[in-house]
């Protein structure tokens, strides 16, 4: 007998995707126009009762001079801060773009330097587009001369302390030391921000900015990462 004949609909064109460097190029504008749209907003007003709320909620009532807590608590949040200080931060990124070359990852290297360098960079301008004034609420316990928003402390440690917790993912194999690292990473970032709005100098709004930008700025050069070690493996034939 005859074998029944197939009939066979239209072969579909294969899917175009995006090239990866355009996606990654155009996620990082996207995140830079939320953060200027945000800032433009609270430039305007908006969320100023929340943002006074939080910060008086930080001194004792009735004496926005006096910090609330125990007397060690100020020193301590100065200790925290210092952490996400651009010395602190370049002594980091410096200590680990060494120990990645040591260990031969040199693409590890330079994303953990493109990521942030450019981060740090893009913060600035951000800063001097939106250029919000320092809050007056409170008194200040460290003295600060920038613009406010976003908190740059806030940011660049998201930016650092992330990016090296998942860049260094291939040089820790176990789950548990890579989930460990990367809580540390979390934990240290959202202290530094606390801080920033306990010690006076940003309102909680710019803090929340600096987060939001510089955690998806470290996922997005993670997911560079991931793209081009996947276009660096060998196509099976």
């Amino acid at each position: 007998m005859d074998e029944p004949t197939i009939i066979r609909g239209p072969e579909r064109p294969a899917s175009r995707r995006i090239p990866w460097p355009i996606a990654a190029a155009s996620a990082c504008a996207a995140l830079l126009l939320l953060i200027l749209w945000f800032g433009h907003e609270l430039s305007e007003g908006d969320g100023a009762s929340i943002d006074r709320a939080i910060m008086l909620a930080m001194r004792v009532p009735g004496h926005p001079d006096i910090p609330a807590g125990p007397a060690w608590l100020p020193s301590a949040m100065r200790d925290v801060t210092a952490l996400g200080s651009a010395t602190v931060l370049t002594f980091v990124v410096a200590s680990a773009a060494i120990f990645l070359a040591l260990h031969q990852r040199m693409r590890s290297m330079a994303l953990v330097l493109g990521a942030t360098l450019l981060g740090s960079a893009v913060v600035t301008v951000i800063k001097a587009l939106v250029s919000r004034a320092r809050p007056d609420l409170i008194d200040r316990l460290m003295v600060e001369v920038s613009h406010s928003f976003p908190s740059g402390h806030a940011a660049n440690s998201a930016i650092v302390y992330l990016t090296l917790a998942t860049l260094l993912f291939p040089v820790m194999p176990d789950r548990r030391l890579r989930g460990f690292v990367l809580g540390v990473a979390i934990l240290l970032t959202g202290a530094i921000g606390v801080s920033r709005v306990y010690l006076g100098v940003h309102w909680p709004s710019d803090v929340v900015a600096g987060w939001v930008f510089g955690g998806g700025w470290a996922m997005l050069w993670w997911w560079i990462e991931l793209r081009w070690l996947d276009g660096k493996k060998p196509v099976a034939m």
